[in-house]
């Protein structure tokens, strides 16, 4: 943990995490709540989402545009998201309104009052979304390939959920889930920047130190299990999305898997990239992503090509995997490595991204890991390590994705026993 990261755990296990960037004048502050489409019941899928967009939209002493009103009027900036693993409420202000930007997140947080009118309008919002969402093509793909992924679980279902989900919530429907999840516990206040940590602890006691704990929620383990999910629709374009199991954040082995990942497809210089767009021209773009939950994780190869190379484009990319497995370089690590470290520091430089890594950190681990202590782990990938991961990727059951005219595209069998043979 930096030197300028404190941690403060109020009586009732609320906790307080920032840290003070020296020469800023302005500060990032949100509350992170671990409650996401995984904590939802089948039921109740979508809620998470719906209750973010709710929470904008009136408490007991702000009406929806004085939420708005309130940050904006001194230049601030607040927004929100939901994800699979937490709900997250965030803002941007200079220093001196930090207590005013804290008071109006713990007010969203605490206060919404879900009226009814403004529950029917922002129904129809959050349907507009899901039509957008289904009307873009590398958008859905991602939730289709969720849940092939993880078929039948929590894990595998849409942040959105589905539209006749979204039209039946209710009032009390919002108000169950808020009493079952959004406790002291499952809550941690974030700020970085021109932040003085006494004083957050201080107001932060205020807002939430009277709030009562929660019994704890027991998520639904997640089983990567894979298969197909092909839908043949007249587009320009041939989706592919192709992903195998991989490490979960609380195993050290996410560094493999992120590294090998940007050596994979990760710029302009990875194997994908440079066989599949330079050497071919079978696409614009292709990227692979290391994504991670507490229990599972993804491997993802994402492009869109045309209907007479999306064979190719499939083919190709399983031989590339199983290259790599074989002859990837300690050059091709050490790159990797550089662009990991470059980018996780570059990145740290704005209070924003300070602010989420804190909160993000406090969530998983409890504790922020010093910089030196994930450069440490980052370095210690070598490129027989990334073999070793790569091999086992060879050996998992894909999950496969596929949307436009994809007819000739090879079936998640046949490029199963193409890795593996």
């Amino acid at each position: 943990m930096s030197d300028s990261v404190q941690i403060t755990t109020l009586d009732n296990g609320f906790r307080i995490v920032s840290e003070n960037m020296p020469g800023l004048k302005s500060a990032s502050l949100g509350v992170w709540v671990s409650a996401g489409c995984r904590h939802e019941r089948i039921d109740q899928n979508g809620i998470a989402h719906f209750l973010e967009h709710m929470a904008f939209k009136g408490t007991k002493k702000r009406n929806a545009l004085e939420i708005a009103e309130a940050i904006e009027d001194v230049g601030g900036y607040i927004n929100a998201y939901t994800s699979r693993e937490m709900t997250a409420y965030y803002v941007r202000v200079l220093e001196d309104d930090v207590p005013l930007a804290l008071d109006v997140i713990s007010d969203i947080v605490l206060n919404s009052i879900f009226d009814p009118k403004e529950l029917e309008i922002e129904r129809g919002v959050i349907l507009q979304e899901i039509g957008q969402s289904l009307d873009t093509p590398d958008d859905i793909i991602f939730d289709w390939l969720q849940e092939t992924a993880y078929p039948k679980q929590s894990m595998g279902r849409a942040i959105l959920g589905p539209a006749e989900r979204v039209r039946s919530f209710s009032r009390m429907d919002l108000q169950s889930f808020v009493s079952e999840h959004y406790g002291p516990e499952q809550m941690v206040l974030a700020a970085a920047g021109a932040i003085d940590h006494e004083k957050l602890v201080q107001e932060a006691a205020a807002a939430f130190g009277n709030l009562k704990r929660t019994p704890k929620f027991i998520t639904e383990t997640s089983k990567f299990v894979g298969g197909e999910t092909r839908v043949i629709k007249d587009l320009e374009q041939a989706h592919f999305a192709l992903s195998l199991e991989s490490a979960n954040y609380l195993d050290d082995e996410i560094y493999t898997a992120q590294i090998y990942s940007t050596a994979l497809g990760g710029g302009m210089s990875s194997r994908l990239f440079q066989e599949v767009r330079e050497k071919r021209g079978l696409c614009y773009s292709i990227y692979a992503s290391a994504g991670a939950f507490a229990d599972s994780g993804m491997m993802t190869i994402y492009s869109g090509t045309s209907s007479e190379d999306i064979s190719d484009l499939a083919n190709i990319t399983i031989d590339e995997l199983k290259r790599s497995a074989d002859d990837i370089s300690e050059e091709e690590v050490a790159r990797s490595r550089a662009q990991m470290k470059a980018g996780m520091l570059m990145g740290l430089e704005g209070a924003s991204a300070r602010c989420e890594r804190l909160a993000r950190t406090v969530s998983i681990f409890n504790r922020v890991p010093h910089l030196d202590e994930v450069i440490s782990k980052i370095d210690s990938v070598d490129a027989t390590r990334v073999k070793k991961f790569a091999e086992s990727l060879c050996i998992s059951s894909p999950a496969l994705a596929l949307y436009g005219p994809v007819s000739d595209a090879p079936n998640v069998g046949q490029l199963a026993k193409r890795l593996a043979g």
